[in-house]
């Protein structure tokens, strides 16, 4: 049976032509508005109808008489489209990425298998690397000034990724091969995310600057013939490491503040005490719900105690109560959420005491909240097993008394110490007089050691406040008469030095008129040495020193890097002229300054922001995102980023994960 609408055709085209008798036959001739009629009513081309010269697929999507079921008919078509060919394309590119070809011939330099010797302790010195002369690119690095970056923090990562590539021979030279966003490990000790997603392979970031990584530990440095010993994680002999400019970004370590017992507490710096806190957390909480724990067990292996309440004490203790809130009471008898609990120690009266007085009340309202244990004006004085006793201490009487808290976890987060390396090069100059970090000048360059070629970044250093030591350097430099005295022509000369050497001051000596008015205490126009010295003072018990922080360790690296780039800029060779000298970095750059960007921590649902100058926001889940948008936006790769996203996602949607690994 023909179609319904080929079946009434012939009656539409006679209604709509007219007929002419040519001798024996008869004609149609049909007008052109009748064709066009015919032609509509034949095919029912109507608004979208089927039409046997369009495209079947064009005319399904427009098929639809309203306009919303053509946008989704084009909207359907559209993420098919997508899903389909991107997929392909997917499948296509992961293809090309196996490879079969056959390994030619390797270029190795026999001083790379075998190096000389030499040195004071007569070691190996790896003067050349086993893939410096593996291909032209490499190869043409050695001719470059040997940069050797100690660590692969914050500070050390910055400094590779703004270098410029081919002008330096870079060695990195690090215990742990990965560069790690510390700031989410609070969140990785309980599953929110995972700790392959905080990391990313050095050689990957080093790739760019055809450098080079040893995975070892600097143990000390020999200054005068630049040598730098290393030990291998193998424990083989050491070796030698030559350097013309070296960066100390080894970080620091914990500070025990001599409390005895620490070796049953839990640090929190690298991704072995990210697994090894959340296994035991598991742990616990699977023990607590066994029939034969005791009531007094339970209670012992589900209570957390946080030492430290700076951001990484309160983001664990977030952290800690959103995983027996969420996860514990939903997947675990709710006995288990009952009997848990969470205590934080904290030496102060306040909480974040480095944030604004704003903040640190809504972190503690939010704590009474959600009834985490606050402890102030604490001290902790032993940590075992089972427990942990602290002294506290009444502020109105000044009485001390001792409590102990039942602890199936310690963590301790309360300072930083210094790094045996930075320890052993303290002890090696003069002086360096501070008990944490080795004291750098404007320019991070290590105070004692030969200038332009040891620097020292992040947690390793600490930029020197004490104008003291410097002002007969001043004086003799800017009293031109040899009087001991300087006049305020002298004196505006000399403020603009102290702003260049100590940039922190700019703020205080931005006026030298009025500090002038201010320090002459006789108004005789000329300042004394004693007067001065009142000043110098003065001076620098306001300076601040810099905080331990990522951010600083961030920008110090760039500040480093782009340095760098800009003595290469100069030209090497010129740059080891004699009539130049070693102070070739003031020459050339301007001082380290830092720009305070604010600071930020997760409490649980919400955050806060401390912004500085007085700017502060604390609130819910709209700052909680906002946390979450600034922490993303730091990280070091797009896979980085994607993993991150994809487990934020994943908790959301499944929750955490609690398993035992």
């Amino acid at each position: 049976m023909p179609p319904p609408l080929l079946r009434h055709a012939p009656a539409a085209l006679g209604r709509l032509t007219t007929a002419t008798n040519v001798g024996a036959r008869t004609t149609l001739r049909p007008t052109a508005l009748q064709l066009l009629a015919a032609r509509r009513t034949l095919f029912g081309l109507k608004r979208g109808a089927f039409n046997p010269q369009r495209p079947l697929l064009s005319t399904l999507l427009l098929r639809g008489k309203h306009p919303i079921l053509r946008f989704f008919g084009i909207a359907t078509f559209s993420v098919v489209f997508t899903v389909v060919f991107g997929t392909a394309g997917l499948l296509a590119w992961d293809a090309s990425t196996y490879h079969s070809d056959r390994l030619g011939e390797v270029l190795v330099n026999p001083l790379a298998l075998n190096p000389e010797r030499g040195g004071k302790k007569n070691l190996k010195i790896a003067r050349i690397l086993m893939d410096d002369e593996e291909d032209a690119a490499h190869a043409s690095q050695l001719k470059k000034p040997k940069l050797v970056i100690l660590g692969g923090g914050w500070g050390g990562v910055a400094v590779m990724q703004h270098l410029k590539p081919d002008e330096y021979h870079v060695v990195v030279i690090a215990p742990d091969n990965y560069a790690l966003f510390t700031p989410l490990l609070p969140s990785a000790t309980v599953g929110t995310v995972e700790p392959r997603s905080l990391i990313e392979p050095l050689r990957k970031i080093l790739a760019r600057v055809k450098g080079h990584y040893l995975q070892a530990s600097a143990v000390d440095i020999d200054m005068t013939e630049r040598l730098i010993e290393v030990k291998g994680l193998n424990g083989d002999e050491n070796f030698y490491v030559p350097y013309d400019k070296c960066i100390v970004a080894v970080g620091a370590v914990a500070n025990a503040h001599g409390v005895p017992g620490l070796e049953h507490a839990f640090s929190l710096k690298t991704i072995e005490d990210v697994l090894l806190i959340r296994r035991r957390i598991m742990n616990n909480i699977e023990l607590a719900a066994l029939p034969s724990t005791t009531e007094a067990d339970r209670k012992r292996l589900l209570s957390f105690v946080v030492c430290g309440g700076g951001p990484t004490g309160i983001e664990v203790a977030s952290e800690f109560y959103e995983l027996l809130n969420e996860d514990v009471l939903q997947y675990f008898p709710k006995k288990l959420r009952k009997d848990s609990s969470v205590h934080v120690i904290q030496s102060r009266d306040h909480i974040l005491n480095t944030y604004s007085e704003k903040i640190s009340q809504y972190a503690e309202k939010k704590f009474l909240k959600d009834g985490i244990d606050l402890v102030i004006n604490s001290r902790v004085k032993e940590v075992t097993p089972t427990s942990i006793t602290y002294t506290e201490k009444d502020p109105a009487t000044g009485k001390k008394t001792d409590h102990t808290i039942p602890s199936g976890l310690t963590l301790w987060s309360t300072g930083i110490a210094m790094n045996p390396l930075t320890r052993l090069i303290a002890q090696s100059l003069p002086n360096q007089y501070h008990n944490h970090a080795l004291e750098v000048d404007s320019q991070l360059r290590v105070r004692g050691a030969p200038l332009g070629t040891l620097y020292a970044i992040g947690d390793a250093a600490t930029v020197e406040t004490n104008l003291v030591d410097h002002l007969f350097d001043f004086v003799d430099k800017y009293d031109s008469d040899n009087d001991g005295k300087i006049s305020l022509d002298e004196f505006n000369a000399m403020t603009r030095s102290i702003k260049r050497s100590f940039p922190n001051s700019q703020l205080h000596v931005e006026k030298a008129t009025e500090l002038f008015d201010k320090y002459d205490s006789n108004h005789d126009g000329l300042m004394s040495l004693n007067e001065l010295a009142d000043m110098f003072r003065e001076l620098s018990n306001k300076l601040t020193a810099l905080p331990a922080t990522a951010q600083v360790a961030d920008q110090q690296g760039k500040y480093l890097a782009k340095k760098f780039n800009k003595l290469a800029a100069q030209g090497h060779a010129a740059l080891q002229r004699e009539d130049i000298g070693d102070d070739i970095d003031d020459m050339i750059y301007e001082p380290f300054k830092y720009r305070h960007l604010g600071s930020l921590a997760y409490l649980g649902q919400s955050a806060v922001f401390d912004i500085g100058s007085g700017y502060s926001f604390a609130g819910g889940l709209a700052a909680m995102y906002a946390w979450r948008a600034v922490y993303w936006s730091e990280q070091v790769s797009l896979r980085t980023r994607l993993l991150l996203m994809l487990d934020w996602i994943k908790r959301g949607v499944f929750g955490r994960d609690l398993s035992k690994i």
